[in-house]
């Protein structure tokens, strides 16, 4: 299970102080407490803190200031496609794009731009239109995004797909279809590309946010969920994570599984 730190992010509101700022120590603070927590890629997102024209320097500058401290992987998400290049030319190890739809504009984009960069690439199954209900039109959009891959030549195994939950509140009839979509990706290709969720988006807005977010990560990875973008410093979550891959025979157990979990 890989567990992406969404912490970093101008929608917060101390990293969106520090992106006008220009103040680093925020964004390292939580670099290495994400990394203390568990996480083995950190997620890294403007939001709307720095304008569209700024992002590319903004990306420049959160990637330099958090390898100054941190060698784990990045994760540049943005719809800014200049911004993740931005930053992608300045890392040390492989990172993430987040993320791509399956729009052919945007495929012919990024798909070119992670093969570059030795880049995993999280694909959406989305398009201009939306989001689909049902698991069959998600897997729709998944089998275009498989099949670009395999066009510009990107790894199957760096493919992520994202079949997108939304806030279980508004949209409760959409979390089993992520579910089932979540096993059919499994089906799509052999190897099969890896499936990833923005975890918190189920619970948003809803009370007992924790709990939720915890049995639906727990029903997600026994669907075959490979990564989640979640809070890397909800040690109950985390733990929730590690456990569920013992029991799904996915690592061996030890006594310290929960340690190990947190140092490989």
């Amino acid at each position: 299970m890989i567990i992406i730190g969404e912490r970093i992010n101008g929608m917060f509101k101390d990293i969106g102080d520090a992106l006008r700022n220009k103040d680093a120590k925020p964004i390292q603070e939580w670099a290495l407490k994400q990394q203390e927590g568990g996480a083995h890629y950190l997620d890294v997102n403007s939001g709307p803190a720095v304008p569209k024209e700024e992002r590319p320097e903004a990306y420049e500058w959160m990637v330099k200031v958090i390898q100054e401290v941190s060698e784990i992987p990045l994760c540049l998400d943005s719809t800014n496609y200049n911004a993740i290049e931005a930053g992608l030319k300045l890392l040390k190890r492989p990172g993430m794009i987040n993320s791509c739809p399956a729009e052919r504009e945007k495929i012919e984009r990024v798909f070119p731009m992670a093969v570059q960069y030795n880049a995993a690439l999280i694909g959406l199954t989305m398009d201009n239109k939306g989001i689909p209900k049902d698991a069959e039109n998600r897997i729709a959009f998944a089998m275009e995004l498989v099949a670009a891959a395999d066009e510009f030549g990107l790894p199957i195994d760096e493919l992520y797909i994202d079949p997108l939950i939304l806030p279980c509140n508004v949209a409760q009839e959409h979390a089993p279809e992520v579910l089932e979509s979540i096993r059919m990706v499994k089906t799509l290709s052999n190897p099969a590309p890896k499936t990833v969720l923005g975890l918190s988006n189920v619970s948003q807005n809803a009370l007992d946010r924790h709990l939720i977010n915890r049995t639906y990560l727990a029903m997600a990875m026994s669907a075959g969920l490979d990564a989640a973008i979640l809070d890397a410093n909800d040690d109950d979550l985390v733990d929730v994570a590690a456990t569920c891959e013992i029991l799904l025979n996915k690592s061996i157990y030890a006594d310290s599984y929960l340690k190990v979990f947190r140092q490989r």
